[in-house]
């Protein structure tokens, strides 16, 4: 194969068809960019689904990856290694947690966040305490215990019953209240709901979840997969809000595009997986604890964090006034930080618009269905946002 259709036709005919790839392969990236077997370039503004925090091609992450390649890759963890030790400690560190545990995706560290929510409660003689309280329209993950917190009925057919959770409406405090009960052992909340449609919990909501959990008993579980490392403007969007959760879920942004998941929970929960009920074989491996080092490295000293405040509130600007423009075709801009979207009407055929702007050159990706969401490189800049927004605009005047 050394042609681009070629590629195209072999990933055709031998990758399983459960997703809806466009007609061109991606060969290399700089930056924000992306370019195919063409030539043609590509801004990125969805980062892999947030996940390359540092974008493409970032000279301190290929280092890390390689010169960590060449000393060790895998020991299991039977045995310490020194980069997933340094990277526990810099977590806890940064999200004031005090334990972690490493694994490899999102899902992973949702299925270690349930299985260590139900496990503490068993080990305190609780055993009857195993119902999660999760919301409507939110996103877990894709295994069957993730999959069962997850609050969109799209993603469950066909792999049904899944018990154990109970879903609420998002923001809605006094129905988390009914929900409550004594067999209740934790409430799973992420801080604005990503795939369900960039949705952000409404102002003082995470506040009075933890007041809820605390005068229960109960866990309060962040979900930070999407909105952690930065993403928000705050390491964690939890922080933003001046709240800690019991256990927080990471993953996507943190090894800026090399696979890894982590689980950070507060001490009294140190105990609650003894040795035996609970591993990850690749969980932890010294090259993604390096990569995922490298991208904590960059977010501390080089600023991103703040640079995510400022260009986020250039997004902002920039999709308010998109939506003040076409209010036939669009029905609200919302999100925090570089996590924003421009929600489209319903009648208004989202993939048709993502279409246009993906032969104009531009990636973005569709969440609750009617949501362009731009999840772009927390080093994305200003001129890359407007460049954005400007092919956005034509797609949008050319569809009204």
């Amino acid at each position: 194969m050394t042609t681009e259709s070629e590629l195209v036709r072999a990933g055709q005919t031998y990758l399983y068809p459960n997703y809806r790839q466009p007609p061109f392969v991606f060969v290399r990236g700089q930056g924000s960019l992306l370019f195919d077997g063409s030539g043609k370039r590509y801004l990125d503004m969805y980062a892999g689904i947030a996940v390359s925090t540092l974008g493409h091609a970032h000279p301190k992450l290929a280092q890390a990856i390689a010169e960590q390649a060449g000393k060790l890759l895998h020991v299991s963890n039977y045995f310490y290694n020194e980069p997933n030790v340094r990277l526990a400690e810099k977590l806890c560190g940064l999200s004031g947690m005090d334990r972690a545990f490493f694994c490899n995706s999102g899902t992973e560290a949702i299925e270690a966040t349930l299985k260590l929510t139900r496990r503490h409660f068993f080990s305190k003689g609780e055993a009857e305490r195993q119902r999660v309280i999760a919301f409507r329209n939110s996103f877990h993950g894709r295994t069957l215990g993730a999959l069962a917190a997850t609050g969109q009925e799209k993603y469950k057919d066909g792999f049904g019953p899944l018990p154990g959770v109970s879903h609420v409406g998002f923001g809605d405090i006094d129905a988390v209240r009914r929900a409550m009960g004594p067999d209740v052992a934790g409430i799973l909340v992420e801080p604005l709901q990503g795939e369900g449609g960039v949705l952000p919990a409404p102002p003082g909501f995470l506040r009075e979840l933890r007041a809820l959990a605390d005068a229960s008993g109960a866990l309060l579980l962040a979900d930070e997969v999407q909105t952690g490392i930065g993403r928000t403007g705050t390491f964690l969007a939890f922080q933003g809000e001046g709240v800690q959760p019991d256990v927080v879920a990471l993953a996507k942004a943190l090894g800026g595009g090399v696979p890894i998941g982590a689980m950070l929970c507060r001490k009294f929960l140190q105990e609650a997986l003894p040795p035996g009920s609970h591993g990850s074989t690749f969980g932890g491996n010294p090259l993604a604890s390096a990569a995922a080092l490298a991208v904590l490295e960059v977010l501390e000293n080089e600023g991103l964090m703040v640079q995510v405040k400022q260009r986020g509130e250039e997004l902002s600007a920039l999709l308010a006034k998109l939506a003040a423009k076409f209010p036939k075709l669009v029905e609200c801009a919302r999100g925090r930080g570089l996590l924003q979207a421009l929600v489209l009407r319903e009648g208004v055929d989202a993939r048709k618009v993502m279409g246009s702007l993906q032969e104009a050159g531009v990636l973005l990706t569709i969440a609750g269905g009617q949501a362009l969401r731009f999840s772009p490189p927390l080093i994305v800049s200003k001129l890359e946002l407007e460049e954005a927004a400007a092919i956005l605009e034509r797609a949008l005047s050319t569809y009204a």
